[in-house]
């Protein structure tokens, strides 16, 4: 067992618990302390510091919320492996919104009973409110005339900063601020891109897909291709047949089906875009900040050596989505371009908004939530799957190591509607596959339905412009306990 000298006089005026929570985790981060190492126990840390139990208790607490240590009974707490962990920022403040997952459920705020297995769903219980409430009141707490201001169309260049730092840390993404643009929801920015892009393009997107893109920029008067989603991704022959001007892709994580894009698969589409000049890739970074087996992968954009890749992302599933802040990068040749189309557009994000988040991040909130809600998703996710395991009517599940949900291929006579319509009478919302494939578009001779043989590990999960032959649920959790996971299942139990 580790002996740890703290020194609680010196150093930034802050509480005792945050003192020794911050020396630990810089020592665990640092190597000081090495992984499996046994700390003291709170009673012998709380007497040699001469300090309160529960303010070594409260320390520990945040530690275990974010991932640095682990408790194992009657054994005591143990120094874990902290290579999975975010590490972007240092700060001095810590957060008190320390609540890890467990069976308390969370009250749905819609006014009836549901238990909703949304894929999109987020934990809301567990959001930093405090932190959160203390930021939006000291971004108030001086006159600050340029916060009522419309400020840079492009984004609050503090705010983009602080996005670039954490890009470039957190997913290897190579950008200035300046190649930052701020927007309110990734719907805003498509249609910016339409814009700075031109009209009259061609769109080669995964099918299934994130079907609000697809919607956005057919509206925009863009033509859609939608092809087959293949086990390691889109199939870079279909690219070449096609030869489309744009393919919008989610290569760390794929939604709705998880797939992970190999890294010579996108090597050969960097090639494939660099090969002409007005190609270009669409990076969709929806939720890579959640992994549950090695660190998050690598953006796409991390190896793009040819100014190729348009990289979105957003903060809808990592902070809340009722924050409507998101961002795009563009390359230098595309910037160019938003400025002489699009530099006279206001901002759409308000200042304060902007100010709040740029000061979550910098202050080291960003990556402690993170940190924390990783676990707390993790647990969910393996109790999920636990229970998953207990059921005779599942015969696959995959896209289990990353996100806010699972797939499950199940046996049954029934139909996917039939199963979420009987599922729905009984307050359960589930969503089946099909709710995710392009819908047919007669107008051109690309494979616009052809949801058909793509497999994983072998296994066939559709059929030729039809729904799979077996049923494939999406089932989220991230807004569930464990209570309204295993009531969920227990019904879907009846129904199946």
């Amino acid at each position: 067992m580790i002996e740890i000298m703290i020194d609680l006089q010196g150093g930034a005026k802050a509480p005792l618990y945050e003192k020794i929570y911050e020396y630990i985790k810089r020592d665990v981060i640092a190597g000081k302390i090495p992984v499996g190492e046994k700390l003291p126990s709170t009673r012998l840390l709380s007497k040699h510091l001469s300090v309160s139990r529960s303010t070594v208790e409260m320390a520990y607490e945040q530690l275990l919320a974010e991932g640095y240590i682990k408790a194992e009974p009657c054994r005591g707490f143990f120094v874990c492996d902290i290579t999975e962990l975010y590490e972007f920022g240092h700060a001095e403040n810590g957060s008190k919104d320390i609540a890890p997952f467990g069976k308390k459920g969370q009250k749905e705020k819609m006014g009836e009973d549901i238990i909703d297995f949304s894929p999109y769903a987020i934990d809301t219980e567990h959001f930093p409110y405090n932190v959160w409430r203390k930021l939006n009141k000291n971004v108030l707490l001086d006159d600050r005339e340029e916060l009522l201001l419309s400020g840079d169309g492009q984004g609050d260049y503090g705010l983009r900063k602080a996005i670039a730092a954490y890009l470039h840390q957190a997913r290897g993404v190579n950008c200035e601020p300046d190649q930052l643009i701020i927007g309110a929801g990734n719907e805003y920015l498509e249609i910016l891109l339409t814009q700075i892009l031109g009209r009259n393009k061609r769109v080669l997107m995964e099918n299934p897909t994130y079907l609000q893109a697809y919607h956005t920029f057919l509206n925009m008067g863009y033509q859609m291709s939608p092809v087959i989603v293949e086990e390691d991704g889109i199939d870079l022959w279909k690219v070449r047949k096609y030869d489309p001007d744009i393919v919008y892709i989610m290569p760390s994580h794929q939604f709705p089906l998880g797939t992970v894009m190999p890294l010579k698969q996108r090597l050969e589409l960097l090639k494939w875009a660099s090969e002409k000049e007005n190609r270009y890739l669409i990076e969709d970074d929806h939720d890579s900040e959640y992994r549950y087996r090695g660190k998050p992968i690598p953006s796409l954009q991390s190896v793009d050596h040819f100014d190729k890749v348009i990289y979105i992302g957003t903060f809808s599933k990592s902070i809340a989505p009722s924050l409507r802040i998101s961002y795009m990068v563009l390359p230098p040749e595309l910037l160019n371009r938003y400025h002489e189309k699009c530099g006279f557009y206001s901002a759409t994000v308000p200042k304060i908004q902007q100010e709040v988040l740029r000061a979550f991040i910098e202050e080291g909130h960003f990556e402690r939530h993170l940190n924390k809600m990783r676990g707390i998703y993790r647990a969910k996710h393996d109790f999920l799957l636990a229970e998953l395991k207990k059921r005779n009517w599942v015969e696959k599940v995959y896209g289990d190591h990353a996100g806010l949900h699972v797939l499950v291929q199940i046996r049954t006579e029934k139909k996917e509607a039939e199963i979420c319509d009987l599922a729905g009478k009984q307050g359960i919302r589930i969503y089946g596959i099909s709710e995710y494939v392009v819908p047919e578009m007669a107008s051109n001779g690309y494979e616009n339905t052809k949801y058909s043989k793509y497999s994983i590990e072998s296994e066939k999960i559709g059929s030729a412009g039809t729904a799979p032959d077996k049923p494939i649920l999406l089932l989220g959790y991230g807004r569930l306990c464990e209570d309204e996971i295993r009531k969920g299942l227990l019904i879907l139990d009846t129904i199946i």
